[in-house]
């Protein structure tokens, strides 16, 4: 299969492009810099220079392919309204390109759409009161395409893919935790947080391009329920610093950024059974304590590339 990939050249889609090439897939990926297309032809995919407000282009990848993943996904966090706008003009474009074709559409979401306190299920809607809510209309638009002759699905994918040159939520943590020594969680740290190698994730993404059927919600996820207590008392330990309980407001402060401090007070676990089903997939993947334990997360590269994305200005300064 020849796939067109757009975000083939971020965190996660590299590992993505590579478990497609190496399946025997053929991969072009969406580039907007020379750097992208360069990180692209190193992992043996082809280049296709554009953006995802470049909707021509997009089509143009879309239509020169057997299917279709689209990963990417960017604007200003702080304008949701444009995230949508972006992403769901994105998925128009890509989606109408493929209609009628009977070829699949894998668009990408996150399992924080789902409702908070409970073992959410790829088949319960997402809800949209969700601190993710911005992912429901790019989730709705792909899969309206089901109906159109394009065998479109999601996959939610989720909030901590883990493994190396991780910068994500964890990392935050880590890096936090340098600075204050003590590694902190939020009230009694019970809250539930999903994850999964990102190794696991492209295989999740391989398989639902090749076999989940048209209008398939599948969930990313490796592990349904690590407790960030759990998270934080590993992350003690490395350190030889104490764990501590916070206040939400303390967390915000502690963090350096009131958005983090939110999303770690979360407790979203989701499960994955009917994707492992689904697909014939279980995870074979280092889970996060495994990687946290052997991986380069306690780097002092690690904690400056956390601090450079996380940390607002001025407490950098």
């Amino acid at each position: 299969m020849h796939v067109f990939v757009t975000g083939g050249s971020g965190q996660t889609g590299p590992t993505v492009v590579a478990e497609l090439i190496g399946a025997g897939h053929t991969v072009t990926g969406l580039a907007r810099s020379d750097a992208a297309a360069a990180r692209l032809e190193s992992l043996g995919a082809t280049p296709h220079r554009g953006s995802l407000d470049d909707l021509d282009s997009l089509r143009r990848g879309a239509e020169a392919a057997d299917g279709v993943l689209h990963m990417a996904f960017g604007g200003d966090y702080a304008d949701p309204d444009d995230l949508v706008r972006r992403d769901r003009a994105a998925i128009d474009a890509l989606g109408q390109a493929l209609a009628g074709s009977g070829r699949p559409f894998v668009s990408t979401s996150g399992t924080l759409v789902t409702q908070a306190g409970r073992v959410s299920t790829e088949l319960d809607p997402p809800d949209p009161g969700s601190v993710a809510a911005f992912r429901i209309p790019g989730e709705q638009a792909c899969l309206r395409f089901a109906g159109q002759g394009v065998r479109a699905g999601v996959v939610r994918l989720a909030p901590t893919v883990h493994g190396p040159g991780d910068y994500g939520f964890v990392p935050a943590l880590i890096a936090a935790a340098r600075r204050a020594g003590v590694s902190a969680y939020i009230g009694d740290g019970t809250n539930r947080w999903p994850a999964i190698h990102r190794a696991d994730a492209a295989t999740v993404f391989r398989l639902a391009l090749e076999k989940a059927p048209a209008g398939s919600v599948l969930h990313g996820v490796g592990e349904s329920a690590v407790t960030i207590k759990s998270i934080a008392g590993q992350i003690a330990r490395t350190l030889g610093i104490p764990a501590v309980s916070l206040t939400l407001e303390q967390a915000a402060e502690h963090l350096g950024n009131p958005f983090l401090a939110r999303f770690f007070s979360l407790d979203v676990p989701v499960s994955s059974r009917h994707t492992q089903a689904l697909l014939g997939w279980t995870p074979q993947h280092p889970t996060l304590s495994e990687d946290l334990g052997t991986g380069d997360y306690f780097t002092p590269q690690a904690s400056e590339r956390a601090e450079e994305i996380w940390l607002p200005h001025h407490r950098r300064a």
